[in-house]
């Protein structure tokens, strides 16, 4: 049975890994191109008008990929996850159903005809296209992290004789507390990887001075676009999803953040430390006293419950994998943060344009906010364990019981060697796409 939970778990974890490198990039992107679109509409400069139109056709690149990685998960809660489906399919399958018919059929739609109707259409119904993919890749991330909010938080439900959960409540469905700081978290979050593949596309074209007109335009919008966004993941979405934490998953909340021991005068905040799981603490730990307390309930001496006042089955399975997911992704935003105000101070002074260690800096810093917003996930679906409906589903009761252990690790050998083909194709494929610039004559 251990087996059989471990590499479905794997498998979904690898899956739905590799398919969120494209939608955090989709959903970001999306606004960037909005704005640059009603950029040109109020100035009437060719530059914006040709950047929003290159950007879209990495936005496609991304889209379609999307599309290809995450249609196999869903076909997982069917094969791997037959019992988790049976039992909550009458609530997950709503939102789910709904991010497939209302958001994927907009945003594609609509994808088209800015990609392909421009000349047909004019520039203000080219804009309305552009905004309509936008509110299409947002809607997704709306229903995808309403379907997630229920698995974290559920409400307005009750539990049949059957053990099926139903919906009583449908409102309640889109009314939960956890739903709206997790989308804003995650779409802020989103927003940061789309400012920084953008700021090193511009970068990219200064240092070899091609293209250098867009590069500085990319440059500029990356750099403003990741400064706020990456303010705001901190604050206050960030804030907020901690509290939320704090509030509904305590033993999740003591684990991300290290708390063996109830601490009754205030709890520390950890900068450095490494779980102990047998001593039950952190070693090597550098800690500034009584931060976590005030940042959590906005008073210095506020007692937060440790690992200690929990039962060994109440705690997440793996304590130390969410300790350090959530460390990553925090001590990730933080650097974010300051590479993002220095490149804004010397944008102001005009000066950025011309230092190339920055450059260099911002343009090697793409793949970690793929990172962060992955390690961010990790902590969400880590800290629920050992549940799949937090509280009321554990994931050893929700796997498909007929579906080998065997048979889970062929498929998943099959997905690491179709993903390595699908990941080289969409490095080429955007490369050539960046090679070719927005000057390029197929737009």
């Amino acid at each position: 049975m251990e087996d059989m939970i471990f590499y479905d778990r794997l498998q979904f974890a690898f899956t739905i890994t590799f398919h969120y490198i494209f939608p955090q990039l989709t959903m970001g992107l999306s606004l960037i191109i909005v704005f640059l679109k009603w950029k040109y509409l109020r100035s009437n400069v060719e530059k914006y008008n040709n950047a929003a139109k290159f950007l879209m056709k990495i936005f496609a690149i991304n889209f379609t990929m999307g599309v290809v990685t995450g249609i196999p998960m869903e076909f997982q809660f069917g094969t791997n996850w037959a019992k988790f489906s049976e039992l909550t399919g009458g609530i997950i399958g709503q939102t789910l159903a709904m991010e497939g018919m209302f958001s994927f059929f907009l945003e594609s739609s609509f994808l088209a005809l800015f990609i392909f109707g421009e000349k047909l259409m004019g520039q203000k119904l080219h804009f309305i296209t552009g905004f309509l993919v936008f509110l299409g890749s947002w809607a997704s991330g709306w229903f995808i992290l309403a379907t997630n909010a229920w698995m974290q938080h559920p409400v307005g439900y009750e539990i049949l004789e059957n053990g099926k959960f139903v919906l009583n409540n449908f409102g309640a469905l889109f009314s939960n507390p956890w739903l709206l700081p997790a989308f804003l978290h995650n779409q802020m979050a989103s927003v940061v990887t789309s400012s920084f593949v953008v700021a090193a596309i511009g970068a990219f074209y200064v240092l070899r001075n091609k293209q250098v007109e867009y590069g500085k335009l990319f440059l500029k919008i990356g750099v403003i676009f990741g400064l706020v966004s990456s303010l705001l993941v901190a604050f206050p979405t960030g804030d907020w999803n901690a509290k939320n934490v704090a509030k509904y998953q305590p033993a999740a909340f003591a684990a991300m953040e290290g708390i063996f021991e109830t601490e009754h005068a205030g709890a520390e905040i950890v900068l450095i430390g490494q779980p102990n799981m047998v001593e039950k603490k952190l070693d090597n730990k550098i800690a500034v006293p009584n931060i976590l307390s005030f940042l959590t309930y906005q008073e210095w001496d506020k007692q937060i419950i440790g690992m200690d006042k929990f039962k060994e089955e109440e705690l997440p399975d793996n304590v130390p994998a969410l300790y350090y997911s959530y460390h990553i992704m925090v001590g990730l935003g933080t650097i974010f943060i300051g590479v993002m105000l220095l490149a804004f101070f010397f944008l102001w002074r005009r000066k950025l344009y011309n230092l190339k260690p920055l450059l260099w800096t911002i343009m090697f810093l793409v793949p970690f906010p793929y990172i962060a917003n992955i390690t961010g996930w990790y902590t969400v679906e880590l800290g629920r364990q050992p549940y799949l409906v937090y509280g009321l589903l554990k994931t050893s009761d929700g796997i498909s019981p007929t579906v080998s252990s065997g048979n889970t690790l062929f498929t998943l050998l099959g997905f690491v060697a179709l993903y390595m083909l699908l990941g080289l194709l969409f490095l080429v494929l955007v490369g050539k796409t960046i090679n070719e610039g927005p000057n390029s004559k197929t737009h």
